[in-house]
């Protein structure tokens, strides 16, 4: 769970899947029980709602950034191809660069485009931090369910 968190600011680990593994292999190795039900229906609740929000915080800062949906779509096809290029820090070069180039090819103004990734990079940084709010929660929940079964 220790490495799950961490995951949910660096980009390398896939943080609440992880951390929502763990709470799933413990509640198989100890027993669910009644309240290890309760917990790990609220650990997958709160799992998917830090994953949705990984993904949507971005996206609508971006937006109200003036980024359009293309600059996002290469951003994203960046960060992909930056995380298997440039270990660690790629998925995050590429997006950004995906994104500011998107912007300049579809505007033609580098200060738009800044402006757009600015904000973009802001969205995800709001969403590291929601992310690592909930799998902090989810830890919580999780030693919960030790203390009471």
């Amino acid at each position: 769970m220790a490495v799950g968190v961490v995951g949910t600011i660096v980009p390398v680990v896939p943080g609440l899947p992880l951390v929502w593994a763990a709470a799933l292999v413990y509640g198989l190795g100890a027993g669910f029980g009644t309240v290890g039900v309760l917990a790990f229906t609220l650990i997958t609740a709160l799992a998917l709602a830090g994953v949705f929000l990984g993904f949507a915080m971005p996206r609508r800062a971006a937006l109200r950034g003036g980024a359009a949906r293309p600059s996002m779509w290469l951003g994203g096809a960046l960060a992909v191809v930056g995380f298997f290029v440039v270990p660690l820090v790629g998925l995050l070069i590429g997006g950004v660069l995906g994104v500011f180039l998107g912007e300049i090819v579809r505007t033609g103004d580098a200060t738009a485009a800044w402006r757009a990734t600015a904000a973009t990079i802001r969205g995800f940084g709001v969403a590291a931090v929601a992310q690592l709010a909930i799998g902090l929660a989810v830890v919580a929940v999780w030693a919960s369910w030790v203390l009471v079964a």
